[in-house]
């Protein structure tokens, strides 16, 4: 029983020492530091980034190493169907539009910031040797159930906690598209594969055209309470 004791203190005091900064550890290993996007993802990523949700403050330092161009927004009624807060408009990225801006909870923000730094430009280069410089969506915000039912939960999109990708646009002028070159077998196949391989690392689901055929013409991605890559 001792021994089991000793262990609870010790791990107790460790936590109490890092909460309070007496334990000198790097920012991306401190679970209560704000998530740096320019720091590589680690295990931490994913608690960290639940956490923005809740929280504006860390929400706003957050998104200050994010490199996204965005504007606050107001939060709307609370007993509205459905309510929006900690939400931001997003307006592209640096060296990266989008074919519209979007509505997005301050996690599913960050979550694409990371995801475009960490996993899309290195496949991109890694592929075609070249920089996506564009990101065609399908919209995030939408008041509605799953799947537009009549009745049943309502959406990650009913909160502005989900984006649907299209495809995307390379420095010369290429287009991918997630509805024509998806079942294909070349480079752009590939790419779009490994891209939604990759952004299961940022994003809490990601679900492309193999899940279902609502599916065929986006990767859907949202930073909702189900951890699923299909």
């Amino acid at each position: 029983m001792r021994g089991p004791l000793i262990v609870f203190l010790l791990l107790g005091a460790a936590a109490l020492a890092l909460w309070r900064g007496w334990l000198p550890v790097p920012p991306a290993w401190n679970p209560w530091a704000p998530l740096d996007v320019r720091e590589a993802p680690n295990w931490l990523s994913r608690y960290k980034l639940a956490r923005l949700r809740s929280d504006p403050g860390l929400c706003d330092q957050a998104l200050a190493s994010s490199g996204l161009r965005y504007q606050r927004q107001a939060d709307t009624p609370a007993d509205a169907r459905c309510p929006l807060s900690n939400v931001v408009r997003v307006q592209g990225a640096e060296g990266v539009r989008l074919s519209s801006s979007f509505l997005a909870s301050c996690p599913l923000a960050v979550a694409l910031a990371l995801f475009e730094r960490h996993q899309l430009q290195p496949l991109a280069q890694a592929t075609f040797g070249q920089p996506v410089t564009q990101i065609d969506h399908l919209g995030s915000f939408a008041c509605r159930n799953v799947y537009n039912r009549s009745a049943g939960r309502l959406s990650q999109h009913a909160s502005a906690n989900a984006l649907d990708i299209a495809g995307f646009r390379l420095a010369d002028g290429r287009r991918i598209s997630v509805l024509a070159d998806w079942p294909g077998d070349g480079d752009k196949a590939r790419f779009l594969h490994q891209v939604s391989v990759g952004a299961c690392r940022s994003f809490n689901t990601v679900l492309g055209p193999e899940y279902n055929a609502a599916h065929r013409n986006h990767l859907h991605l949202d930073m909702g309470g189900w951890s699923i890559c299909r």
